[in-house]
């Protein structure tokens, strides 16, 4: 279980270095699919609660991961008066 909490909170450390909505966005929703896929599977699977908690938790990290690795990267640069523009990120 420390496992699981560290592993969730790298993924959301790591997400707080986007720049991007769509990334955070992408997390979330990735997150939000992925346990209740886990928890979907975990409840038939194992057949008690701990097994569609662990489910729900590993479905979690997994699709928040995938949503964040899976997010195209659009870099925002600022002209001479400020106005941003996107430009291809190194």
């Amino acid at each position: 279980m420390k496992l699981i909490l560290a592993v969730a909170a790298l993924a959301f450390l790591l997400a707080g270095c986007a720049n991007t909505e769509s990334q955070r966005d992408r997390m979330l929703i990735g997150a939000g699919l992925g346990a209740a896929t886990g928890a979907t599977i975990g409840a038939v699977a194992g057949s008690t609660v701990n097994a569609t908690i662990a489910g729900a938790a590993l479905g979690a990290v997994g699709g928040g991961l995938i949503g964040v690795v899976t997010t195209p990267r659009n870099c925002i640069a600022h002209d001479q008066n400020g106005t941003p523009y996107k430009v291809r990120c190194p």
